[in-house]
């Protein structure tokens, strides 16, 4: 028995104003709210993000703060950014609740578990950094330094060095999602993928050594895992394809 065709929700320009003014400022409500309790602990938050650096160096030595109010403005910015990591999933599902009626059926298929896989491997990404790159890196920063210079590190450089690793490492862990989408809209095909793995490679590495410091430990800490999730993503992109084939006949029968 044949479906009506599926109709897309309409609406006038300023009804979808109206609703993306809506939906900016619910999200925007939960960025505030997650940034309360952030702020408070603001201080113990940066706590926690040094630790992979306080404890690489030399005995006794600390971070410092070169600016008069540094020791107030770094922990405030951290605490934004917390609250905005926070506050991201209910972020995204605002924009995606206005995206979404502009979508047929099968497009929300298949966009929702990307979505939310991004959302995951951006966070995964930043905790691989958080506990498995900053040791060894910070590590191999302390030993390398010369002899007679004292390590002594600017809080809010070191915050802005952390925030700018984290969203390298958050965005390269994407690359599973970045695949599926290429094959998924026919951009590249998944035996195109296979044959340039080589090319692949050396791009990862030459990415690595602009977005990580100019070790070979960074350099290599962020080129393996992402090689590795490119080879995944080309083994999901392959199965979307499949499933996409699979359920492509059933489209077609609602139409």
């Amino acid at each position: 028995m044949s479906e009506e065709p599926e109709k897309l929700a309409e609406g006038t320009l300023i009804s979808h104003l109206l609703e993306l003014r809506d939906r900016l400022l619910r999200a925007l409500m939960a960025v505030g709210l997650a940034f309360l309790p952030c702020v408070y602990y603001s201080n113990d938050l940066f706590s926690f993000l040094a630790q992979p650096l306080l404890a690489k160096l030399p005995q006794g030595s600390n971070l410092i703060a070169t600016g008069v109010m540094s020791p107030f403005t770094t922990p405030f910015k951290l605490s934004f950014f917390a609250a905005l990591m926070m506050a991201m999933p209910y972020v995204i599902y605002q924009l995606w609740a206005f995206v979404a009626p502009g979508l047929y059926r099968h497009e929300r298929r298949f966009a929702v578990p990307l979505l939310i896989s991004s959302i995951l491997l951006f966070y995964v990404g930043i905790g691989f950094a958080y506990y498995f790159v900053f040791p060894v890196m910070f590590e191999f920063f302390a030993h390398t330094t010369p002899k007679g210079v004292a390590m002594m590190t600017d809080i809010n450089n070191y915050l802005d060095f952390v925030l700018t690793m984290f969203f390298c490492f958050g965005v390269a862990f994407e690359v599973p999602v970045a695949v599926v989408l290429l094959v998924l809209m026919g951009i590249v095909s998944v035996e195109k993928l296979k044959r340039s793995r080589g090319y692949v490679l050396i791009g990862i590495f030459i990415l690595a050594a602009l977005l990580t410091p100019p070790d070979a430990v960074s350099q290599c800490s962020l080129a393996i895992p992402m090689y590795l999730l490119y080879e995944g993503g080309i083994l999901m992109a392959r199965l979307m394809s499949r499933s996409r084939s699979a359920a492509a006949p059933a489209d077609v029968s609602d139409g």
